[in-house]
């Protein structure tokens, strides 16, 4: 739409959950600053959910301030490119310090929602029970009691809470190297009535997603119909003179070459070379020059390298952690190279979504469906890439999909959706159902990501 233009969307909702909207145009600056909002699609059928005293929608997100106020944007370009513009500000429900009360004995139902640019929110609530019931359209297959969920941006979760107790209870969002405070909520004394605990300690399951456990069966050992690989490709120009190639992850890893970097897989990038030399063997030894030690005879090497080489212990006590994708479980938690993404542009970084049987990339993908037909997709999360990270992928109203299996493993609750989250070198099989015809979008739902290029359109021809 023009500015000052008015547009009336007729939407149909077939599905009970709960879903948002959001500018697609700019997306990177639209959604930080706001324009998002949720929709929730009650059942028809007054037993789907199970009850509960009442219900709560909470969008989670985060924003990045300087001087307290929302840091800028470029007008011509996208920035924040490598891994998302990541927020150092965390909101719930638009709030920074969200405050909630709650009686003791209340279930309350949240249905969560992540609209963040770039952070993947792992929510858990300290001092009271949550269960988990559904996520992105609709129930799961098996209810199960957790501690934590986990949403990439644009996935949702509907969690039913038991507060059993009065005090105080938090909302929180963990990582393997934080726990951030999200929401506080005051239990109060008051007991709620009526009690909805009997059946909060009841564990339901679902019998149609039962039945579609059957049926999709067959679909587990078959090829994929159609494979889309996750890459990214950095070009971020040499320096005049002679360079070093470093991690902007882990900048002790200095190399004399191009290569990639052994803790994250990244893409070593040019820097200026020291204009100081010193001796591995002693590095007190220090010269503007090159040449030997005078001390054992040693040629003396650039700087970086003997600093990487001889760093104190404490910049080594997280190697093969922190950063790394195993221990951090194939997911960027906060932007670890700040100064570098944040002068990343579509202009020197493209992600890319790649056919691997056609090689078609981004937009040039042309893939045609019918209505009726079941698509297996295998989403893959190459490490062969400049910037190996996680991906949360997103389908548009073509339909629904189905997590069939992660890295072989048969997805053990299953639940309709429209976003998986694809984690740093993972493999993932989904099985899109296609129910309506027309011309719809796929890609990362990482903003600056999708405004960098990783998205494509695709057809759905009307059934036969």
């Amino acid at each position: 739409m023009e500015i000052g233009d008015r547009f009336s969307y007729r939407v149909q909702f077939p599905d009970p959950g709960v879903y948002w909207y959001h500018p697609h145009i700019r997306e990177d600056y639209g959604q930080e600053l706001g324009l998002y909002g949720n929709i929730l699609v009650v059942p028809s059928d007054p037993d789907y959910w199970s009850p509960v005293n009442r219900e709560v929608l909470l969008t989670l997100d985060d924003v990045l301030l300087e001087d307290g106020k929302i840091a800028p944007f470029s007008r011509s370009e996208t920035t924040y490119v490598a891994m998302g513009r990541f927020g150092n500000t965390l909101l719930v429900g638009g709030e920074p310090d969200l405050a909630l009360t709650a009686r003791r004995g209340e279930v309350v139902r949240f249905y969560l929602t992540n609209t963040a640019n770039t952070r993947v929110f792992n929510v858990g609530l300290a001092g009271a029970r949550m269960k988990l019931v559904g996520g992105d359209s609709g129930r799961c297959e098996q209810e199960e009691f957790v501690d934590e969920v986990l949403l990439a941006p644009s996935e949702r979760a509907v969690v039913d809470v038991l507060f059993d107790r009065p005090g105080r209870a938090t909302l929180e969002h963990h990582h393997p190297d934080r726990c951030y405070p999200l929401a506080a909520i005051t239990v109060t004394d008051d007991e709620a009535a009526p009690s909805f605990a009997a059946q909060f300690d009841v564990l339901r399951s679902n019998k149609d997603l039962v039945a579609e456990r059957e049926r999709i069966a067959p679909y587990l050992a078959a090829a994929p119909d159609k494979t889309l690989a996750f890459v990214a490709e950095m070009n971020m120009g040499v320096p005049e003179g002679a360079v070093v190639y470093t991690c902007p992850m882990h900048p002790e890893i200095v190399r004399a070459d191009e290569g990639s970097c052994p803790e994250c897989g990244m893409k070593l990038l040019a820097t200026a070379a020291a204009v100081s030399y010193t001796c591995p063997m002693h590095p007190e030894v220090v010269s503007a020059e090159e040449g030997s030690c005078p001390e054992c005879g040693m040629k003396l090497l650039p700087s970086q390298f003997v600093t990487a080489a001889v760093a104190p212990p404490w910049m080594h006590e997280n190697d093969g952690e922190g950063h790394a994708h195993q221990a951090s479980g194939g997911i960027e938690w906060e932007d670890d190279m700040v100064e570098v993404n944040k002068v990343t542009t579509p202009a020197n970084m493209r992600w890319k979504l790649v056919d691997r049987t056609t090689g078609a990339e981004n937009e040039a993908i042309d893939w045609r469906f019918r209505v009726g037909d079941q698509v297996k997709l295998r989403l893959v999360n190459e490490m062969d890439s400049d910037h190996p990270m996680h991906h949360p992928f997103h389908i548009h109203g073509a339909g629904r999909f189905l997590v069939l299996s992660r890295d072989g493993a048969d997805e053990p609750n299953l639940v309709w959706k429209d976003t998986v989250l694809v984690r740093t070198a993972e493999t993932v099989d989904i099985l899109l159902d296609i129910t309506n015809p027309g011309v719809w979008m796929a890609h990362c739902h990482i903003a600056e990501h999708h405004e960098s290029g990783m998205m494509f359109s695709f057809y759905v021809d009307e059934a036969t």
